[in-house]
């Protein structure tokens, strides 16, 4: 009997966390208790795709991108478990994702979690203006945008691995990310607390959309760690 090795792409270590504790360390890949593949790649494309690349090297049978995304349809609030059919660019790429993998795992996180389905957008830079989301829901469709799940996906595709992305909303169509947030981000998405503060001494009518991020950031984290606990992303597969 083949066994079938996850391998998990996430571009947050604050992500990666809700999967449970690694049994190796300061490495580039870790392995999960239950022999899952875990790779922290930083945020965006190239990463991501070179992540995907390691955990193939490494034996992963099947690619999965694990993480927080934006809503781009009025109608996903944050904390939605997103568990898209296909991911797409503007450019017209798509991938589909695996349908017996992700109806499994649909299925174990439904009760738990509110979870949905439908397009997935990456797109090369952050989406944060409301009007930004509006504009690329209409003009692709998708109901949620990230910056790394294509570059997964086009990995898997080569090697023919099955592929899901595992997504939960954080900031809503609604919902502007401040400029201080991504002013204060780093290449890898970890804001530095002093450029933070700074940005919100010169813009501090900032400070009110910031704390409703924060809330939305702390529903998408519950709901993430909800999907860890009882949707096996091995099991699911197998």
């Amino acid at each position: 009997m083949t066994l079938n090795v996850v391998g998990v792409v996430c571009a947050l270590a604050s992500e990666a966390r809700h999967l449970g504790p690694a049994t190796r360390r300061h490495q580039p890949l870790t392995s999960l208790a239950d022999g899952t593949l875990l790779a922290v790649s930083g945020m965006g494309s190239t990463a991501a795709a070179q992540s995907a690349r390691a955990l193939v090297g490494a034996g992963a049978s099947a690619l999965v991108s694990w993480g927080m995304a934006g809503g781009l349809d009025p109608a996903l609030a944050a904390g939605t478990v997103f568990l898209p059919t296909e991911v797409v660019s503007t450019e017209g790429d798509v991938v589909t994702t695996d349908l017996r993998w992700r109806e499994r795992l649909g299925e174990a996180i439904r009760g738990q979690a509110p979870v949905t389905h439908g397009r997935l957008l990456t797109s090369r830079k952050s989406v944060g203006s409301c009007a930004d989301k509006a504009n690329l829901f209409r003009q692709t469709g998708a109901a949620a945008v990230d910056m790394e799940s294509l570059a997964i996906a086009e990995i898997a595709r080569v090697h023919q691995l099955p592929f899901i992305a595992v997504r939960v909303i954080v900031d809503s169509a609604a919902d502007a990310l401040p400029r201080a947030v991504t002013a204060a981000a780093d290449a890898e998405g970890h804001l530095q607390v002093w450029r933070l503060m700074g940005e919100l001494v010169r813009a501090p009518a900032e400070l009110a959309p910031l704390l409703r991020l924060a809330q939305r950031y702390r529903a998408a984290n519950r709901s993430l760690a909800t999907v860890a606990r009882v949707g096996s992303l091995a099991e699911s597969l197998s």
